[in-house]
């Protein structure tokens, strides 16, 4: 009897939805369980913030030091909109000052939990190895842990597979099964990146059905070796797009492979979107939307997105996000917080 009831209360749970009116609906999913995540806007550096359906916090990145604290405010304000006050987990995916350099500004005002990174720095050209030094004296005292290819983060509710790290790659993800990937015999040759950014530590995260890749800054090397000859990964929905969006990176081999059915670029004015790597996101097989956090002002209309899909579309911008709600269901909806506009993408 408990079992039918159960059934019953279900069953009008999914007939009262289907009633809602689009706005309601939205409404309804922003109170259900759900993963946000939040493209936060460091003018062409890396900030995205999820929080799990539990609360839990995992921050990737933390954008450009300086600038009176911008991006630190920024992130604060995503905090604030998600209702969040502490940050559990923050991965760093790499060293460079794009990513790493607001950590001590950071921890002026908000706590971390723990530091996630791919061990010890491998560049020692431009600042990096000062970026690096400045890093681990930020966070001193506090937990830090290194991660391999095949690591978690526990995050509950969420599986958290570190897919790269430290210029190593993971060969298999639990319960996907590599296949044989089409794309890389066409492939092009690229040149070995001995910098930071072919170290990144990258992601994926999966909440029920939906999925959500980030591999930092990681370039068109390593991406060919990470998906070439199987692809480990398999599809995902949302995709951060490697490097910004930049032409060293966002290879056909892996982007076509892991058939992304929405895309973020974490771009700035001037900044990453380059023409090429922008065609092959937009080309790739069932994409529905391609998001940028600013419109590339050095390309050009045919290879920018329509504007609706787009957080600032001039200039330095105001600092808009772009967030994620994401339903185990595989559902997710985007909005752009400079419009309030959102745009639901139903399961499949």
């Amino acid at each position: 009897m408990l079992r039918v009831r159960a059934f019953l209360g279900l069953l009008f749970i999914s007939l009262a939805l289907t009633l809602l009116t689009a706005p309601q609906l939205a409404a309804a999913q922003a109170k259900a369980p759900h993963l946000a995540l939040y493209s936060i806007d460091v003018e062409g550096g890396q900030s995205t913030l999820l929080v799990a359906p539990s609360g839990k916090t995992l921050l990737i990145d933390t954008g450009w030091a300086g600038n009176n604290g911008r991006d630190i405010d920024r992130i604060v304000t995503a905090m604030h909109e998600a209702e969040v006050t502490r940050i559990d987990y923050l991965l760093i995916t790499h060293y460079h000052i794009d990513h790493i350099g607001g950590v001590a500004g950071l921890l002026k005002r908000v706590p971390v939990g723990e530091f996630i990174d791919h061990g010890p720095n491998r560049e020692t050209t431009y600042t990096v190895p000062q970026d690096y030094a400045d890093y681990l004296n930020a966070i001193a005292g506090h937990r830090r842990r290194s991660v391999r290819p095949g690591d978690t983060i526990p995050i509950p509710g969420l599986s958290v597979v570190v897919i790269a790290a430290d210029g190593e790659h993971i060969s298999a993800v639990p319960a996907i099964r590599p296949v044989p990937n089409p794309y890389c015999e066409a492939e092009r040759a690229w040149p070995d990146d001995p910098t930071e950014d072919a170290r990144s530590a990258g992601i994926l995260v999966t909440y029920g059905k939906f999925k959500f890749l980030d591999l930092g800054d990681l370039t068109g090397a390593k991406e060919v070796a990470l998906a070439c000859p199987r692809n480990p990964i398999g599809t995902v929905d949302l995709y951060m797009a490697d490097h910004h969006g930049n032409d060293i990176a966002n290879s056909r081999a892996l982007v076509d492979a892991i058939h992304p059915r929405v895309a973020i670029f974490n771009n700035g004015p001037h900044k990453g979107a380059s023409p090429g790597a922008w065609q092959i996101v937009h080309d790739s097989p069932g994409l529905e939307g391609l998001w940028q956090l600013h419109t590339a002002e050095d390309s050009d209309t045919a290879h920018n997105s329509p504007d609706a899909l787009i957080a600032n579309p001039s200039g330095d911008g105001e600092g808009n996000y772009l967030k994620v709600v994401a339903m185990p269901s595989g559902s997710f909806s985007m909005t752009n917080a400079r419009t309030g506009q959102t745009k639901e993408y139903p399961r499949k």
